[in-house]
């Protein structure tokens, strides 16, 4: 069953029970309420009879002692507020022998009405002989009607006595009935908030712990099974299924990342391995030709400068480096190359100081430069140029490589900023370290894909312009992985 249909059930049956009681206890009020009024109206009305069958006498007296014209108004007053009370009288009943005592008590009334009339019109006719007797006569009914007056309070009193009685009875087992009521609520409304715990708050609070526990870095905590079919239960069970999803998720971004840092561990280590055999073969030709022809001065330069070329290449694959150490690297290279082309090539050098520190993956402007020596100018008899500049920027280090050998194709430029590895397919004709490796490292390493541009036609050689975010040496977040 779902809560809402609970409560729909649970708290209208409550409130039903609670308006019933309160019903009981209004209507037992209110039947008392109507047989007190009903009491009192008819004593009330008995001793206004009375008193004004006094007032009318006291003041008929005094109109027929003084004849003044403010007493006979006084008595008409009065004798018209007695016509209205008989005129209520009239409706009045009772049982058995006390209904002659109320129909006798009537005709009293009618009968002093009628004399005080009599009396009153004697006296405009001016007829004082004729009201004497009369007069007599109205006071002993007036004393009569206050006897029975009496008479009748006492028995309406005694009429309502019995009444009165089982009244009280009445409302003793409205009473009773509504403590029994009263009771059954209290404990229907513990049932109720019981239920209401256990169904709703307690598995809420648990869920809310192991949530606190799981947004703690705690995957592993203990998630609450709800029992039911209503929407806590669904809460949970989805609550639960949501967290196994988000295990699976994190274990597979682990295994993501460990197989990431496999590849790239992997792909640093064939790059360490992959110095090409013909570039070495070269390099050492060459010296074994400068041995023969020269002295051993130039033949030990080219030593030192092959031997600083492995050690480099060898000994700091591992962790980043300085601009600084590059172009030393870049110059120890070209040193080489200078001695196998002579006066074939030419190198030029625009560095800015200032930008020496600039931390940078190693082994990055070496490729660049065989890529330059390679594909560009190998095939030039004379007039080869490469350039190397290398400029501050306000926000980034600008390195540009140039030539002025083949160029490349369009489609071959675009591969290349595309990071194609099929950019270039000559085997055996580089150290291994291509243009789409550089680039990759450079992303992995800045954090991001805008490091280079490529300005290319064929015939009219190439520059690669390389815009490297600042990041001097030492700075927080340089990891020697990336590298």
């Amino acid at each position: 069953m779902k809560i809402r249909t609970k409560l729909f059930i649970f708290i209208p049956l409550l409130v039903l029970l609670l308006n019933l009681i309160a019903f009981f206890i209004f209507q037992s009020g209110k039947k008392v309420q109507e047989s007190y009024d009903v009491m009192m109206q008819r004593i009330f009305l008995y001793k206004q009879l009375s008193f004004e069958t006094q007032e009318n006498l006291r003041f008929l007296s005094n109109y027929l002692i003084h004849q003044d014209e403010k007493d006979y108004r006084s008595l008409l007053q009065h004798h018209k507020e007695l016509e209205r009370l008989q005129k209520a009288l009239v409706h009045l009943h009772l049982q058995g022998n006390d209904s002659l005592t109320l129909e006798n008590y009537k005709n009293m009334i009618g009968v002093f009405i009628d004399l005080e009339k009599s009396i009153v019109q004697k006296l405009v006719d001016k007829r004082s002989s004729d009201y004497t007797e009369q007069f007599s006569e109205i006071e002993k009914i007036s004393t009569f009607i206050r006897e029975d007056s009496q008479t009748l309070v006492d028995l309406e009193l005694s009429v309502y006595q019995p009444v009165y009685k089982q009244l009280l009875i009445d409302i003793g087992q409205m009473n009773q009935l509504g403590g029994i009521l009263f009771i059954l609520t209290t404990f229907l409304s513990i049932i109720f908030a019981i239920w209401l715990s256990r169904t709703i708050v307690i598995p809420i609070h648990r869920l809310v712990h192991a949530a606190k526990q799981i947004s703690a870095g705690k995957l592993d905590a203990h998630i609450p099974t709800v029992e039911g079919n209503d929407e806590i239960a669904l809460l949970g069970k989805t609550f639960q299924k949501m967290i196994e999803n988000l295990r699976i998720s994190i274990s597979k971004n682990m295994e993501i990342l460990e197989k990431e840092k496999l590849v790239r561990e992997l792909e640093l280590k064939a790059l360490q391995s992959q110095i090409n055999p013909h570039f070495l073969f070269n390099t050492l030709n060459v010296i074994s030709k400068l041995a023969y022809i020269e002295g051993a001065e130039k033949t030990s330069e080219l030593t030192v400068s092959t031997s600083n070329l492995l050690r480099y290449n060898l000994r700091k694959l591992d962790e980043p480096v300085t601009l600084r150490d590059e172009v030393e690297h870049a110059q120890e290279y070209f040193a080489i190359q200078k001695a196998r082309f002579r006066e074939r090539i030419a190198f030029q050098l625009d560095i800015d100081e200032a930008c020496l520190e600039q931390v940078i993956p190693c082994l990055t402007l070496q490729p660049l430069l065989e890529n330059a020596f390679v594909h560009g100018i190998e095939g030039m008899e004379c007039g080869a140029l490469i350039q190397l500049s290398i400029r501050s920027k306000p926000n980034h280090v600008q390195i540009t490589i140039a030539d002025n050998g083949a160029g490349m194709e369009e489609d071959v430029r675009k591969a290349i900023l595309q990071l194609s590895s099929s950019s270039f397919s000559k085997k055996g004709r580089s150290t291994g370290l291509g243009v789409t490796n550089v680039l990759r490292r450079l992303q992995l390493f800045y954090g991001t894909e805008h490091v280079v541009d490529i300005q290319s036609a064929k015939g009219a050689g190439t520059t690669i312009i390389l815009t490297l975010p600042k990041r001097k040496g030492g700075e927080k977040g340089v990891q020697a992985v990336n590298c």
